[in-house]
């Protein structure tokens, strides 16, 4: 007999008050992030049911009216390293409580029959008929992070969903007998056969979270960070001038900048430029310390390497470029005079992408305001530069250009006329944005500016 259950974050989330119902989409099918398994089923029953199969792996069939994804209940068996390395079993005598047990965490190991949602998908929290071999409901009130099966030390994926989780709940302890076989896992090398796809994809979730700097602390503690991100868990211990930074140490202070991007509600470019704007302070020189002389250049050089092993989208790359390499100097940009401020939106690209360029800013701001006390420490700097920003883009260069190619006065164009247009489109920006801000277009400006 066929029974379709709902599973996983939605039972989850629904017992938390946080309920997962559908809205429809364009062409009038409907969406929600809810997990349906089927028991009782084999894939010729679906397909006669009108179910489309769309399961590489494993069956999985879309629900002919809502899209939505129907799974049949499965087993696992790990066959090899790494994400892929298994082998399912589906069968018609496959039970709810062995498909569950394949899953990662108590939490998202229960599950609810159909019949007892009502037609939004939702169900009484303190008397649905909840499927709970595993002690998930315990584990959510307790606020406990447990991993349901040793099966957990097959798939090294759930290591990072784990940290994406803890995450989204820092209030929940991850359970100790889970923290020591994550920490086997990754001693025994389970981690080091990750594909780089769902890596970017766990990452990119927990930056996203409501606490990002957790994630990494949960991936440091079972030393799993060190294998993923080495340049970033170089990070802790080193030092930085406690004038400027309180918190002292640069891994601290990382995980303040990305907890301050989430407050921002940043979006995810921002948040992976934050991740990595102070990469190179993990490679200075000890005789430096706590200076990090140069380290802008050696961040921009290291998050190039994260971003190739980790196939990071381009937007996220190009961000954190800029951000890593200026940020110190939008920082002293207060000290700057409109030449100066000129030449850094330039090398910004905020002329061509004033977009981007709010970006950059917003990152800079979680950079000044992620450090201890300075949580609530106003950020001029982001209003000043992008007044001065909003000042050159007002100027009309096509007027500019005439002016000048018409007081060459020759038949032929000078090889150099382009250089000449350039040249007084950047003296009649600089003056705009003096005038905006009501500094000086020369005369002494911070050497970060040049």
């Amino acid at each position: 007999m066929q029974q379709i259950y709902l599973v996983g974050g939605a039972v989850r989330d629904g017992l938390l008050g946080h309920f997962h119902t559908p809205h429809a989409r364009p062409d009038g099918t409907s969406h929600a992030d809810r997990d349906w398994v089927v028991v009782g089923a084999t894939p010729e029953s679906m397909v006669a049911q009108g179910f489309l199969p769309v399961g590489r792996d494993f069956p999985v069939f879309l629900h002919p009216k809502t899209r939505e994804e129907y799974a049949l209940a499965r087993t696992e068996r790990k066959t090899a390293r790494g994400y892929h390395g298994f082998a399912f079993h589906t069968q018609p005598d496959v039970t709810i409580e062995q498909d569950l047990a394949r899953r990662d965490l108590t939490v998202n190991a229960m599950a609810i029959p159909l019949e007892a949602l009502d037609e939004d998908g939702c169900f009484d929290p303190k008397h649905a008929p909840v499927i709970d071999p595993y002690g998930g409901q315990t584990d959510l009130r307790h606020k406990v992070l447990r991993h349901v099966t040793h099966a957990f030390h097959e798939d090294p994926v759930r290591i990072l969903r784990m940290a994406r989780f803890a995450a989204r709940w820092p209030d929940f302890s991850v359970a100790p007998e889970t923290q020591a076989l994550m920490q086997g896992m990754v001693a025994h090398g389970e981690v080091d056969h990750l594909v780089p796809e769902r890596v970017w994809q766990e990452l990119s979730r927990g930056l996203m979270e409501q606490r990002p700097s957790r994630m990494l602390e949960v991936l440091r503690a079972c030393d799993a960070l060190r294998v993923l991100l080495p340049e970033v868990d170089a990070l802790w211990g080193v030092p930085q001038r406690a004038e400027h930074h309180p918190e002292v140490d640069t891994g601290v202070h990382l995980g303040l900048v990305l907890d301050m991007s989430a407050q921002l509600n940043a979006p995810l470019p921002v948040r992976f430029a934050c991740l990595c704007h102070d990469l190179g302070k993990g490679s200075t020189p000890t005789h430096q310390l706590p200076r990090h002389l140069g380290h802008e250049q050696r961040s921009v050089q290291l998050l190039q390497r994260v971003c190739e092993h980790w196939r990071v989208p381009r937007d996220c790359k190009e961000l954190a470029e800029v951000v890593a390499r200026e940020h110190g100097n939008i920082h002293r940009s207060t000290d700057l005079n409109a030449t100066a401020l000129l030449r850094l939106l330039d090398r910004c690209d905020a002329l061509r992408r004033p977009e981007r360029f709010a970006q950059v800013l917003q990152a800079c701001e979680c950079d000044a305001r992620g450090r201890l006390h300075h949580h609530n420490t106003p950020y001029p700097q982001q209003e000043r530069l992008w007044t001065g920003l909003q000042a050159a883009l007002a100027v009309p260069t096509a007027p500019i250009a005439a002016t000048v190619a018409g007081s060459v006065g020759t038949t032929t164009q000078p090889p150099n006329l382009g250089e000449q247009i350039a040249h007084a489109i950047a003296r009649a920006r600089s003056a705009a944005i003096a005038q905006a801000l009501q500094i000086s277009t020369s005369g002494p400006a911070h050497p970060a500016g040049a």
